[in-house]
């Protein structure tokens, strides 16, 4: 009778002790403070970001334009060999579809190499502009307590979107 009131004595025990910890666990649960940024909405507001693509248009507006200057040029001689075909020797009309061949060629390169360029670029401006609002999060993250903040997710409640605090940060 003495080791059956003992077993019941440390079930019920056990069974307290069990019920505390799902208690205590259930209370630091609902304490977890979640926050979610936006980085895309990151990338179209922010001061630094919009900085970053007036800077990279500044850079390569000198090419672009060159670029543009380049398809007009082969679309006149293009039109022109159209207007003129039927008047050139078969010679001239050969030698001026080469030049319009060649010169869309290296259109074609100058257009490639910009886009690669232009493309590098903007991928280390926002790299930069990456790496300063993840310090921005970093700090709201610390300062406000946040045990995890995410920058993507498939859904998430407004409720827990920090992205106008970081945008205001950014913008300062």
């Amino acid at each position: 009778m003495k080791s059956l009131t003992k077993s019941t004595v440390f079930a019920k025990c056990a069974a307290f002790c069990t019920l505390s910890l799902l208690v205590l666990a259930n209370v630091q649960a609902q304490e977890i403070k979640i926050g979610f940024v936006n980085t895309e909405r990151i990338f179209r507001e922010a001061t630094p970001a919009k900085s970053a693509q007036v800077k990279i248009e500044q850079e390569f507006s000198k090419r672009e334009k060159e670029l543009q200057d380049l398809a007009t040029r082969i679309k006149g001689m293009s039109d022109k060999l159209d207007k003129d075909a039927t008047i050139l020797s078969e010679s001239d009309r050969a030698k001026r579809q080469r030049d319009l061949t060649d010169l869309d060629k290296e259109f074609q390169r100058k257009q490639r190499e910009f886009r690669e360029d232009l493309n590098q670029r903007r991928n280390e401006e926002l790299a930069t502009v990456l790496e300063r609002t993840n310090k921005v999060i970093r700090q709201i993250a610390e300062a406000e307590k946040y045990d995890i903040v995410f920058q993507e997710a498939v859904y998430i409640s407004p409720r827990i979107d920090i992205t106008d605090k970081i945008l205001k940060a950014l913008n300062k």
